[in-house]
């Protein structure tokens, strides 16, 4: 994979109405990715702060900077002279499918140093992850 790697999207398609799905992902209590923990402060909109912790690292606090309900949300990270962008679509397919896209960005003038960890991070794991958020929907539907 490249290391300079700056931009990856993967989509899904869910065996769930797109209200199902939107409802499902913007609840913080389904962010399931051991061992990280995630929390935000105040609602579901643009303008509120969340924090992600991983074990033995310093919390990173994040923003929803985009909040379209029922079509997509964004978080932002800020880093050192670079942002890092989290970018869910919700596509409603049918009445009982929709498709997921998450897109991540990542920017600025500093970007290039944070490349290899964005690639090493999220390059491989994308996809598989993607398809565990989509078995989980369908699981709790069910």
């Amino acid at each position: 994979m490249d290391g300079n790697l700056r931009h990856l999207e993967h989509s899904v398609e869910v065996g769930v109405a797109v209200t199902f799905a939107w409802k499902f992902l913007t609840d913080i209590s389904n962010w399931h990715d051991p061992p990280a923990r995630f929390t935000l402060e105040g609602p579901f909109v643009a303008g509120t702060t969340g924090t992600t912790s991983l074990p033995g690292q310093e919390p990173m606090r994040w923003r929803l900077v985009e909040v379209q309900a029922g079509e997509r949300y964004t978080t932002e990270l800020q880093l050192d002279r670079a942002v890092l962008q989290f970018e869910w679509r919700f596509e409603a397919l049918s009445e009982r499918r929709t498709r997921l896209t998450q897109r991540i960005l990542l920017t600025g003038a500093n970007a290039a140093a944070y490349a290899p960890q964005l690639a090493a991070g999220f390059g491989a794991n994308l996809a598989a992850g993607m398809q565990r958020i989509a078995d989980a929907m369908e699981k709790r539907q069910r």
